[in-house]
């Protein structure tokens, strides 16, 4: 339950916050150590509610909106004490809070800040009152369940789930058929560019194919590439990763910063002029976009190939108008080959599978429709349930038969929404964060995992750090298939992951149900009709309307701000109005430059800030202000050395960048 889970995230690093100024100095002035704790105590009874309605699988409206106001009481309760900090303490004072409030004590103890704290405090205990009569109003407490249930373990077998991913059931045989006709020249012309699409239904796995095919034929190609399309392309953008894919330097080094996309588009042409080409086109919409797309690939006459893959069968034909073409009709796996995957994934083979569960498996894949990315997310959300009858036939029940009669994106949003409900609290909040980014974006593991942390998602546990917990949810969310992992380093560890589209949907769809994120540009939301405080925003494209709409907006309460490199930077706020900010990336914003960053010192929350790819010389002088940063990230930046003030960042951990001269101070 999408409500739960935001509220549930909320309040992690609120308590925490209390507990530490309860254990404090100040809290021994008059008055505010009792308010504090006081309002401690009130806001931990409601978390404890919160975690005994997590367990309800579909709650009325009115819980609902009681859990929405404890959310938002929650942030509300955390902002108002980080500018009681920051106003009263030296912001340039980073011992943590202890250091921090023993060196401010004294003016702790002036009326005025007395009185302020105080009023504050007050005002949120009216608020808590109001929530707690709602509560006993709606008679909420009933509705909640009784038993309690630990969090899942992490499945042992993670590394052989993901071997599977490459390598699904019932794959071989087309890829083959496949790797074969398109290593066979043109019949009515030799040499002929031919153009493959794969055509099927969302979680059929056509990009599974698509890339089995290209590993079988790879070696015969000059150069390779992979772009995904999704259905609001940014050509420029796609044209650009192949050239980076195709250079033989690894990737352009030429000044493209000011390139239109017609220029990306001569520049692809040129590269691939006297090349054998083989292309993934993936996921296609739209027959215009093909159309842009493929203009950029030239027919050079030397046997080049290019893939394509769709769910829609028109776009399918508009890509292989040809002869020589060939549309390929994806099917739904047959029985036999859904039972090889699923008992594969959860017991190594059929064989292994106790007998006591082998008709209810039978029963479960038949309500998956021989969808492979149904069977992989059940048998993800099955494979930490206990091996029992019982078990298993509940997550039967819960399925329905959507699936079963038809393959709808209907029955597909039953079987992922089914794994999301199983997840546990702390990682419905982590998958959540997932909708800033857009489709078919790869997300770096370590600048997630950051970003997680920087928002006070994750906690130390058991003598592990915050990044090694945050870690292990990011691989907890792989094992149950919940993300798809993208690459694996030599040490065996993932870089990068990606969301099915479906699953994004989903993601999407629950974030909105609470107002966890909001997600701007390219026609997906309108903030004119915006309900409730802005938390987390992906801007993904700005022009002068969602500048005049942001302009009058209330922006401060926003903890994350993500801009996409397609958005024109010059339309953005002013960076003052973010006051709550935790996060700030403008990853890829080659026009960065062109963007005033005045006002950067006063986000004294600022813990995670990322330059990467921005192309900048010089950082803003702000920077040195920002007593709470944990990452900066100036990779393929133009910034090679770092101001002297930014020694007083004594909480900076990750300074990421190519440098040629450190202050002193800084990795000593």
């Amino acid at each position: 339950m999408a409500v739960v889970s935001a509220a549930h995230g909320a309040f992690g690093p609120l308590l925490g916050k209390l507990t530490a100024l309860l254990a404090d100095e100040c809290g021994r002035l008059k008055g505010v150590r009792r308010e504090i704790r006081s309002l401690r105590s009130e806001l931990a009874s409601m978390h404890a509610a919160l975690k005994e309605y997590t367990k309800l699988d579909d709650p009325n409206h009115q819980v609902k909106a009681w859990i929405s106001l404890v959310r938002e009481l929650a942030y509300d309760t955390e902002d108002v004490f980080d500018k009681f900090i920051h106003h009263l303490g030296d912001s340039q004072d980073h011992g943590g809070f202890k250091d921090l409030f023993r060196k401010t004590v004294r003016r702790l103890k002036t009326l005025g800040a007395r009185h302020g704290i105080a009023g504050e405090i007050h005002d949120l205990k009216d608020r808590i009152r109001q929530v707690k009569e709602l509560k006993d109003c709606y008679k909420l407490l009933n509705d909640a369940p009784s038993s309690t249930a630990g969090p899942p373990a992490v499945d042992p077998r993670l590394h052989a789930l993901f071997a599977d991913e490459a390598h699904l059931v019932g794959v071989d045989g087309p890829r083959d058929h496949l790797a074969k006709w398109m290593l066979e020249e043109a019949n009515t012309s030799p040499k002929h560019c031919k153009v493959l699409s794969i055509v099927g239904f969302g979680g059929l796995g056509k990009t599974t194919l698509a890339n089995e095919v290209c590993r079988k034929i790879q070696g015969k190609f000059d150069c390779k590439a992979f772009v995904s399309v999704s259905q609001k392309p940014d050509i420029k953008k796609i044209i650009k990763d192949v050239i980076s894919q195709v250079s033989c330097q690894g990737g352009s080094t030429k000044d493209t910063s000011d390139w239109d996309e017609m220029k990306y588009i001569s520049e692809l042409r040129v590269l691939l002029q006297n090349k054998r080409y083989l292309i993934i086109i993936d996921d296609v919409w739209s027959t215009q976009a093909w159309q842009a797309i493929k203009c950029a690939f030239p027919e050079n006459n030397c046997s080049s190939r290019i893939i394509a893959t769709t769910r829609i069968i028109e776009v399918a034909k508009s890509c292989c108008p040809d002869d020589d073409d060939r549309v390929y009709q994806l099917e739904a796996l047959s029985d036999l080959h859904s039972r090889r995957l699923f008992f594969k994934r959860l017991f190594g083979s059929e064989e292994h599978c106790p007998d006591m569960l082998k008709e209810v498996s039978n029963k479960i894949l038949k309500k998956c429709g021989g969808l492979p990315l149904a069977i992989i997310s059940i048998s993800g959300l099955l494979a930490n349930r206990p091996a029992i009858k019982e078990e298993w036939e509940k997550v039967k029940r819960s399925i329905g038969t959507a699936l079963e009669k038809t393959n709808s994106l209907e029955g597909m949003s039953s079987i992922l929404s089914l794994s999301y409900n199983d997840l546990a609290p702390r990682l419905k909040t982590c998958l959540l964060y997932l909708s800033l980014f857009p489709e078919d974006h790869v997300i770096d593991r370590d600048r997630l995992v950051r970003r997680w942390i920087a928002e006070g998602f994750i906690s130390e546990y058991r003598g592990q750090s915050k990044q090694e917990v945050a870690e292990t949810y990011f691989y907890e969310l792989i094992n149950k298939s919940m993300v798809q992992p993208v690459g694996i380093w030599y040490d065996g560890k993932v870089h990068a992951c990606r969301v099915h589209d479906m699953m994004l949907e989903i993601i999407i769809s629950k974030s909105a149900e609470d107002n966890f994120t909001t997600v701007v540009g390219g026609g997906q939301t309108s903030l004119a009709n915006h309900q409730g405080s802005i938390r987390r925003l992906s801007i993904q494209h700005i022009d002068k309307k969602l500048a005049s709409e942001l302009a009058n907006v209330d922006l401060s309460h926003v903890r994350t701000l993500i801009v996409m490199p397609s958005c024109c930077v010059t339309h953005l706020p002013s960076l003052d109005r973010f006051e709550a900010l935790r996060v700030l990336d403008f990853e890829g914003c080659g026009d960065l430059k062109d963007y005033d960053m005045k006002g950067m010192e006063k986000l004294f929350q600022l813990k995670y800030l990322s330059f990467r790819g921005t192309g900048i010389s010089k950082l803003p002088s702000g920077i040195v202000m920002l007593g709470n940063l944990e990452t900066l990230d100036l990779r393929n930046t133009h910034v090679r050395e770092l101001p002297a003030g930014i020694t007083r960042l004594t909480t900076l951990q990750h300074l990421i960048g190519y440098l040629n001269k450190l202050p002193n101070g800084i990795g000593a």
